[in-house]
């Protein structure tokens, strides 16, 4: 155990001992426990004095140093940017649409370069139909032609329901409908 005094007291003015609250005791034991505390809790390798300091791991590279190179390439073919084009639909064989809403288009037609960015979903054809029919082509509209067929069985199936609809409804005795649409 070791007595620290402080810094302004000095020993050849004391008589008798210095009072408590002038000097304090330091355990080695504590300092110890305290440390191996401390050392518990970084857990971290790497970390405090002498060890290098290295570069930090970075994550996988964003895709808009994909989106630049492809611009730069589109800028090498001089193609323009196209303005107010509300959809693009590219057909698949299967029958399904890869539908754009509302993308930016560049475009060289010289040398027939068409690009196309915007998010693309995946719809079947009788999702886009009433707006579509004016772009189909002789391959799509048999395909449409088929599928028109399937929806008519479809409804054959389902039996004479559908049939019951076409017919007058009978009237109904004691009625009056005319004060009801007032």
């Amino acid at each position: 155990m070791r007595t620290i005094l402080p810094f302004d007291a000095t020993p050849h003015l004391f008589v008798s001992e210095p009072p408590s609250s002038l000097y304090t005791t330091v355990n080695m034991a504590d300092i110890q426990e305290r440390l191996k505390k401390l050392g518990a809790q970084s857990a971290r390798s790497g970390i405090g004095k002498g060890t290098p300091r290295r570069p930090a791991k970075r994550g996988p590279a964003r895709s808009g140093a994909d989106d630049k190179k492809l611009l730069q390439t589109l800028k090498k073919l001089n193609t323009q940017p196209i303005q107010q084009i509300e959809e693009v639909n590219m057909f698949k064989e299967d029958g399904n649409v890869i539908h754009f809403k509302a993308p930016k288009v560049n475009a060289s037609v010289p040398s027939n370069t068409f690009a196309i960015y915007g998010n693309g979903e995946d719809k079947e054809l009788t999702e886009l139909v009433p707006g579509i029919l004016n772009q189909l082509g002789p391959d799509s509209l048999a395909s449409l032609r088929k599928l028109a067929e399937s929806y008519q069985a479809m409804s054959k199936a389902e039996g004479g329901e559908g049939e019951d609809d076409d017919e007058i409804p009978e009237l109904v005795e004691g009625e009056d409908f005319e004060s009801k649409v007032e």
